[in-house]
């Protein structure tokens, strides 16, 4: 069946793009779990403002959103349509990578990796932490991932690991001794070390830029337009997540461009 997907053009793409929202249906329960601290396993899913526990058939991705008019169909609670969202980014990111690296190592390689930037931007968003049981083996993941992922050495990986976490962790110490404050979370030093474990030191410095660069902005309107003061936090992991989806795709052209220009 895989060989015939293979040679028919978007058969492949579209059997991904099931499988992604599938994915990304899962990913929503760690997202909704984790900072739980409760199992992904189990329970099966409940809806949280009755308990009724969801059947399969309304528990399919991004359809089921639809069908049931994005409420619950026991009492009619409204559904985030942050579910749907995260399993169409899923499948849409699977089709992407798939583009991009094709039946290839390095496409479970930052299949893995996308899907934890997912789970991880939307826990930060949410409730502003970014938990270790994803970063820590994320780190070590992406360490070990690179002796056989011809796109990233061990020692890019070993180096932006260092960048990744030396850099910021300068940056919070700096910080602390002008403001007397945290200015960044220890979660973030070990998100930015397992973006460089899985991308290599050039784009991990690419992350640091872009990330920085939007977070400015937004933190810049949020300070103008909502009045609020300059010690406003933001979730600085979100912003993490998707300049590091952006630099898996783009990070090279960006990088080469830059040394051009």
């Amino acid at each position: 069946m895989l060989k015939e997907a293979l040679q028919i053009p978007y058969l492949m793409e579209i059997y991904l793009f099931i499988i992604g929202a599938v994915i990304g249906s899962f990913l929503n329960v760690c997202i909704h779990r984790i900072p739980l601290r409760e199992s992904i396993v189990f329970p099966r899913s409940r809806c949280p403002k009755c308990g009724t526990e969801i059947r399969w058939y309304q528990n399919i991705p991004i359809l089921s959103y639809i069908f049931l008019l994005g409420r619950c169909a026991n009492c009619k609670t409204g559904i985030s349509p942050v579910y749907p969202f995260v399993e169409l980014l899923t499948a849409i990111l699977f089709v992407l990578l798939w583009r991009k690296f094709g039946p290839t190592i390095p496409f479970v390689i930052y299949v893995v990796f996308a899907c934890s930037m997912i789970v991880l931007v939307f826990i930060d968003y949410y409730h502003q932490i970014l938990p270790h049981r994803i970063t820590f083996p994320g780190i070590a993941l992406g360490f070990a991932s690179s002796f056989i992922n011809p796109y990233v050495s061990p020692k890019q990986s070993a180096i932006g690991i260092l960048v990744g976490g030396l850099l910021p962790f300068l940056v919070l110490i700096l910080y602390r001794w002008i403001r007397k404050k945290e200015g960044l979370g220890h979660g973030d030093i070990f998100m930015l070390a397992m973006i460089g474990a899985f991308l290599g030191w050039k784009q991990v410095l690419i992350v640091l830029f872009l990330s920085s660069f939007v977070g400015a902005l937004v933190g810049l309107f949020i300070i103008l337009v909502w009045k609020k003061g300059s010690d406003f936090a933001l979730p600085y992991g979100t912003f993490l997540g998707a300049a590091a989806l952006f630099a898996l795709f783009y990070g090279p052209y960006l990088w080469a461009l830059y040394f051009t220009l």
